[in-house]
């Protein structure tokens, strides 16, 4: 039975556009829905082009009440009845009432070898390490930032001339590789980790 998936993204979705593409053939799943927080994300206009069914929640009018933005959030979801969700750029910390509610059944993709470097500015941070190696992980969700069982890496060697933005560019090459072949075993239901060399 083919998976029905929704992807959460906040900007122009470089990461969603890879995953959709790869969703044809025999792949095991399809995109359902793509929601975003920002009515003006690229990642909308393109899903639209596309004629994938869009949803905005803007975050904004929930202040600080995240439960309030994620009920939100779930009841636009509701109707796309999605199996799996994936995270591509979407930048809202969700709640353990949020995450909890789809565990096993949601990933991301973070722009560092985990555990190391959660959060922000990962490329700068592997640089002022001295880091001989970056990449790029896709994990499964849960109320932990950046944290729960890894899916599977990419790494690349970090270069004498790197700065955050070059390094920040060739990873994001091997996230588009990455985050397709993962969510193609992670539909069909294979959770062994997979890891990529680029």
């Amino acid at each position: 039975m083919t998976k029905r998936v929704a992807i959460l993204a906040s900007g122009g979705g470089s990461n969603m556009r890879a995953l959709v593409a790869d969703m044809t053939g025999d792949h095991p799943a399809r995109p359902a829905v793509v929601l975003s927080n920002n009515a003006d994300a690229g990642c909308i206009a393109w899903a639209r082009a596309q004629g994938i069914a869009t949803e905005v929640v803007d975050h904004r009018p929930f202040g600080s009440d995240r439960a309030a933005f994620e009920d939100a959030v779930s009841a636009a979801l509701a109707p796309h009845a999605p199996d799996i969700i994936c995270l591509a750029g979407f930048m809202r910390k969700l709640t353990a009432g949020f995450t909890d509610a789809w565990a096993g059944r949601m990933i991301n993709i973070h722009p560092s070898l985990l555990p190391r470097y959660k959060g922000l500015d990962t490329h700068a941070r592997a640089l002022a390490a001295g880091d001989a190696e970056h990449g790029c992980t896709v994990h499964e969700v849960t109320a932990a930032l950046d944290d729960g069982p890894i899916l599977g890496q990419a790494r690349i060697p970090v270069l004498p001339d790197d700065t955050p933005e070059t390094l920040a560019a060739r990873v994001l090459v091997q996230e588009h590789r990455l985050y397709p072949a993962v969510l193609r075993r992670f539909a069909a239901g294979l959770r062994d980790r997979i890891d990529l060399t680029g």
